[in-house]
């Protein structure tokens, strides 16, 4: 995990529209920052649909989220639609972001050492300054807890 108190590192993403969404366009406002594993997972649809049904509550934070995976543009896309999210979804199919806020770790699957995304989250002041870092956050929790520590 980075340090809370250290400059997020900026970037541009495809959204699941395709359109190119940066961290610095949203300056003035808080970020919820989510690192996933995958669409159309379990966890990670509880996840979704959870930020996504608190929007409004977000809204009345100044704060706005995002959430971001390896999965490709369509799959957002596709993820998207189907429980109708209501804010993007950034593919970072390079990894070059999820290393950049490394949360690319080893996990142990099914017995078996692999390279994945451990479910975190970041809250990003409105100078993009990282004010507060959950590592290994519950799913389900999480968009709930999120609003708790805004």
């Amino acid at each position: 995990m980075l340090e809370v108190g250290m400059k997020a590192p900026e970037f541009t993403l495809k959204n699941q529209d395709g359109e190119d969404i940066s961290l610095s366009s949203f300056l003035g406002k808080k970020v919820v920052l989510y690192f996933y594993p995958k669409d159309n997972t379990p966890g990670c649809t509880k996840q979704a649909c959870g930020f996504s049904e608190r929007m409004g509550e977000y809204g009345e934070k100044n704060a706005i989220v995002l959430g971001i995976s390896k999965d490709s543009v369509a799959s957002h896309k596709r993820f998207a639609e189907k429980y109708e999210l209501s804010f993007p979804i950034l593919s970072d199919s390079e990894l070059e972001v999820i290393q950049a806020y490394d949360v690319w770790k080893e996990k142990n699957m099914y017995g078996k050492k692999v390279m994945g995304v451990v479910r975190s989250t970041y809250i990003i002041d409105e100078n993009g300054i990282i004010e507060q870092a959950f590592s290994n956050v519950k799913a389900a929790e999480n968009p709930e807890k999120m609003l708790e520590a805004l």
